[in-house]
């Protein structure tokens, strides 16, 4: 149970300084051949020094096999630089077409 803070009170939160990763954006609509683009886009912020590299897959509205190609290769590229990549903002749709094709979580 939590009330609500008094007046002249500071409310501090314990949570951890946040990180800040580097963010690729996903366009919209995403290619086969914007592909290889967003790899060595990814490539290229490894090289600059990330350990995690965050995807951002707002923009990508509509769910096919571009977009699980992006994603599945943005992994590989990551896996092979023995670096992290994580996706977030993905639609519904998307989200439940990598689960078809065994690209769910994580």
């Amino acid at each position: 149970m939590s009330s609500a803070p008094q007046p002249g009170l500071t409310v501090v939160e314990p949570t951890d300084p946040p990180e800040q990763h580097p963010v690729l954006v996903v366009p919209h609509p995403v290619t086969f051949a914007d592909v290889p683009l967003l790899c060595e886009r990814l490539r290229g912020l490894y090289g600059g020094g990330a350990r995690e590299v965050v995807c951002d897959l707002a923009a990508v509205t509509r769910a096919d096999l571009a977009a699980v190609e992006a994603v599945a290769r943005l992994r590989l590229t990551a896996r092979r630089a023995g670096r992290r990549v994580r996706m977030r903002n993905a639609g519904a749709g998307l989200v439940a077409l990598l689960e078809l094709v065994g690209l769910g979580g994580e």
